[in-house]
């Protein structure tokens, strides 16, 4: 049986040095003679097999293979009995919780790419932007959907009817990936290659609200024919599969940083949990953001005794923003309210663009390690409710510098 695979290659892996020159070791970045950048990670389709499998598995440059999945949006909850406003004098409560009214830096000279559903390029939340487009699903670029215009609106959105939205308003370039179609959905070969564009495009960031579909790919096979238990084996597979391309992917661009600044990727954690319903109802953090690498999100609530955990909000995140009641852009004009860890990971995204203009006005070394370690290290606990479980919330709240 043929099936459509993706495979990771680092081309920069080869060998084609002269034979008095050193050879260059799969996987490990190197300069040339002409100081050229060798870790370059190329990510195709193809059918393959049994017989091709076993073949990629001895090929040199490759650094990983797994079946293409279906991707989609983290659909946002419905919440009822939300606390607290959506705004507060002038700003959303998350722009104020994350303290970036308070922070000096407004993510000036960085560059941050979001990968979701397109955007409205015409909003008011993104006057005078360079808004770099590509569309990886054949439905064209712009927003149809909403999600990528409200998640880019809470990274780097302007004001909108004297509302501050954006975390990071001085982000004056967005590269906007097109990963999921009109209607939400997309694939694995989509977002791998979306990432891939984003690094290449010089981002410093990456925020990516969507996550791997496990249920939707064993409901597909069940569908066409497949027995339940086979169909959940060969889902699992799949799965566990990609979960090590992905590692492999933030592998390679972290080998490639060390000839550049790197990018730091944030996804959200996943809105599967139901505390609501039953306390132990939590499923764990989704791919990608369960990735090696990967800035996972959590999504916290306004609450009496200070910030909760939203109900939704899937555990073992690395880190927490607001994601309840968020306020942002809503494509063709204006404003809406959402919740879910979708609207909590461009917070983190907005967040490491401020702390990201601060590590390139100082005397330290400019990449995304040095980044990432100050966005885990100032997380803030403070304003947590002592009920929350460290588990849920990961190291704390998100502060900008």
């Amino acid at each position: 049986m043929r099936q459509k695979c993706s495979v990771l290659r680092d081309l920069g892996a080869a060998s084609t040095v002269g034979p008095f020159e050193l050879g260059r070791l799969p996987g490990r970045a190197t300069r040339s003679v002409a100081s050229e950048l060798v870790v370059e990670p190329n990510i195709e389709v193809l059918e393959m097999d049994k017989q091709d499998l076993q073949e990629a598995a001895h090929d040199p440059l490759v650094r990983a293979v797994a079946p293409v999945m279906p991707t989609r949006l983290v659909t946002p909850v419905p919440l009822s009995g939300e606390a607290g406003p959506a705004t507060e004098d002038g700003h959303t409560w998350g722009v104020a919780a994350v303290g970036a009214l308070d922070s000096e830096t407004t993510g000036a000279g960085v560059s941050v790419a979001v990968l979701d559903t397109g955007v409205d390029a015409d909003h008011p939340a993104f006057a005078g932007m360079d808004l770099v487009q590509r569309d990886f699903t054949g439905d064209g670029n712009g927003d149809r959907q909403g999600h990528g215009t409200h998640t880019a609106g809470t990274v780097f959105g302007r004001e909108v009817d004297g509302t501050r939205i954006g975390v990071a308003p001085g982000v004056r370039r967005g590269i906007i990936g097109k990963v999921l179609d009109d209607q939400g959905s997309g694939d694995s070969d989509m977002l791998l290659k979306g990432v891939q564009w984003a690094a290449d495009e010089g981002a410093h960031v990456v925020s990516m609200s969507l996550g791997y579909d496990f249920p939707g790919l064993v409901e597909r096979l069940v569908s066409q024919g497949w027995p339940v238990d086979l169909a959940t084996s060969s889902g699992l597979e799949a799965y566990r599969a990609n979960l090590r391309l992905f590692d492999a992917l933030m592998d390679l661009l972290q080998a490639r940083a060390a000839f550049g600044h790197g990018t730091i990727v944030v996804a959200a954690s996943g809105n599967e949990s139901r505390r609501n319903e039953n306390p132990d109802y939590e499923i764990a953090a989704s791919l990608p953001a369960a990735a090696e690498g990967v800035v996972s999100v959590g999504a916290l609530a306004q609450g009496g005794d200070g910030l909760t955990i939203a109900p939704f909000s899937n555990t073992f995140p690395q880190i927490s923003a607001p994601g309840v009641g968020v306020l942002s852009a809503r494509t063709g004009g204006g404003l809406v309210s959402l919740n879910g860890t979708s609207m909590a990971c461009p917070h983190v995204a907005g967040v490491a663009a401020l702390w990201w203009e601060r590590v390139l006005a100082e005397s330290v070394p400019h990449t995304a390690t040095t980044v990432t370690a100050r966005l885990l290290a100032h997380a803030d606990t403070g304003g947590i409710a002592p009920d929350v479980d460290t588990a849920d919330r990961g190291v704390g709240v998100v502060r900008a510098p």
